[in-house]
């Protein structure tokens, strides 16, 4: 299972928590994720869907080249997406490796 929590933005998963990026219109609630492939510049190569609809797919992917920083900004400095889950690309290395077909819980 893994936990992302908007408020403190951090996900945790295998015993560790880590600093995320979110967003303020991340949707709340239990999700599958969907280990996928994009060729959408920017992404690295894949990411993990965990929730989509007609205009909008949400995920957990690899911070944007250049935003590394932005974990250590202050907690109200760490809302800046759009409503994915962004991670350093060691952590979502990690992420992979360990859960990517697990269910995430976002609170």
């Amino acid at each position: 299972m893994i936990l992302v929590d908007i408020a403190a933005a951090v996900i945790c998963f295998a015993g560790h928590c880590y600093p995320a990026l979110v967003g303020a219109e991340t949707p709340r609630g239990q999700f599958e994720l969907r280990h996928e492939a994009t060729a959408m510049r920017g992404y690295g190569g894949d990411i993990l869907t965990f929730h989509e609809n007609a205009g909008y797919r949400w995920a957990i992917h690899r911070t944007w080249p250049g935003r590394e920083r932005l974990y250590e900004a202050p907690l109200g400095s760490r809302v800046v997406t759009k409503g994915c889950v962004n991670v350093q690309p060691w952590v979502y290395q990690k992420l992979v490796d360990c859960c990517s077909t697990d269910r995430v819980i976002i609170r």
